[in-house]
């Protein structure tokens, strides 16, 4: 027996929608927020001449970027717990676990940006007074994320996406309010076109307004070089 399709349980659901919407939304907002100022602290060692600096934020990158998000979520909702650090909810949890992933993927996202700029931008600082530390302040890092914009959006893009997996510990974002709503009405069909649907007007919307943003840093920059 085929099953109808019934669209009007969408409108008759949205509100639902749109609270797991709202919610997947400020869960990557959040660890984007977060995961950028971890990145650049992280990504800062990983350009660091100090070697033991330098050991701890390498491995912090490739044991972030080495593992299952998934089992990192689990990792911080189960395992820290049983070591005594109590953590308010399942959505703390997720926001903590969404967080440490995004700035070791964000470290090496500024780690390329800083290395493409040219030594002599350093030298040139340098060469008018500035220490080394207020040369890469105010000079280095401010190009290197103007850079970095591009492998940023990308990033931001898949935080919205992994924030999904959240659903494996109970957090109501968008994709656990579809597979509820799916299970209450045994519409799977609509219910995940319409997830997907809102998925992509999130990643589309950012990736358009990070193209806004591409090109509002790119006029200083070709001004600069002319």
């Amino acid at each position: 027996m085929v099953m109808t399709i019934d669209w009007g349980i969408i409108p008759e659901y949205f509100d639902f929608f749109i609270q797991g919407l709202q919610l997947t939304l400020l869960i990557a907002v959040i660890s984007i927020i977060i995961g950028f100022f971890g990145g650049i602290l992280v990504g800062m060692g990983r350009i660091s001449r100090n070697r033991i600096i330098y050991g701890i934020s390498t491995v912090y990158v490739e044991a972030f970027r080495g593992t299952p998000l998934l089992v990192q979520i689990f990792l911080v909702y189960f395992g820290l717990p049983q070591l005594g650090i109590v953590i308010a909810s399942p959505l703390v949890s997720g926001l903590i676990a969404l967080s440490l992933n995004s700035a070791a993927y964000q470290a090496e996202i500024f780690r390329g940006g800083v290395q493409s700029i040219s030594k002599g931008q350093m030298e040139a600082a340098r060469s008018l007074g500035l220490t080394y530390n207020q040369s890469l302040f105010t000079v280095v890092i401010p190009q290197a994320i103007r850079n970095a914009l591009p492998p940023y959006t990308n990033e931001f893009i898949t935080m919205i996406k992994d924030s999904s997996l959240l659903l494996a510990i109970g957090v109501f974002e968008l994709t656990l309010q579809g597979k509820l709503i799916s299970a209450t009405t045994g519409q799977s069909i609509p219910v995940l076109i319409f997830v997907a649907v809102l998925y992509f007007v999130l990643t589309f919307s950012t990736s358009r307004i990070m193209k806004v943003v591409e090109k509002k840093f790119a006029i200083p920059g070709m001004m600069g070089s002319d």
